[in-house]
Parts: structure tokens; C-alpha cells; sequence
């Protein structure tokens, strides 16, 4: 169940952060409300999976790398944004971190 709330925080965030590039970039006001609702639930989802038990350096780094790459992989079909070799090696280089901390909670 975890990992479940976990994924819908992560999925949350990214459609918020999708949606206020949209909103920032002279769609609606109405494109406010999906921005406000997803970054709730994102934050409500990720405070259940840390009351369920799940560490916050373990929870907080798979949330950020996972919405960072998501984010931009999805920015490049969605909106033609940049997604370089260097991009791609940063976002590897965040996943590495991130596996880097969990491996270390384990101990």
C-alpha cells in the first residue's frame, strides 16, 4: 500500500507541475485548479506513505527523482521542450542517488 500512495504522489505532482507549465504559459485560469488539486493530493498521498511507515530520504528521493524525469521526458512530447544527452545523464545520475540513499537506509 506503500508504494501504492507513493505512486499516486508522484503521479499527482507531475500532472501538477504539467499543468502549471500550461497555466504559465497563457492557457486558462481554469488550468490553475488541476496545478492547486494535484499538488494537494501529491502532498496528502506522499504523508500517507510516510505515516505508513516508508523513510522520509527514501520516500522524498524517489518522489523528486521520479517527478524530475517524468516531468521532463513528458515536457518533450508534451510542450517540445530540450531533452539532451546531458539531460539524460543528469536524470541518471539522480536515479543512481536516489538507489544510493535507499541501499544506505537499509543499514
Amino acid at each position: 500500500m506503500v508504494w501504492l500512495l507513493l505512486g499516486g504522489a508522484i503521479a499527482c505532482e507531475v500532472v501538477a507541475t504539467l499543468s502549471l507549465r500550461v497555466a504559465s504559459t497563457g492557457g486558462s485560469r481554469r488550468w490553475y485548479l488541476p496545478v492547486v488539486l494535484g499538488y494537494l493530493a501529491a502532498f496528502s498521498l506522499l504523508s500517507g506513505a510516510l505515516a505508513l511507515g516508508l523513510g522520509i530520504g527514501v520516500a522524498y528521493g524517489i518522489w523528486t527523482a521520479t517527478g524530475v524525469a517524468v516531468t521532463a521526458i513528458a515536457s518533450r512530447y508534451l510542450f517540445g521542450e530540450p531533452l539532451t544527452r546531458l539531460m539524460l545523464l543528469g536524470i541518471a545520475l539522480i536515479v543512481a542517488g536516489v538507489l544510493l540513499v535507499e541501499v544506505g537506509a537499509g543499514h
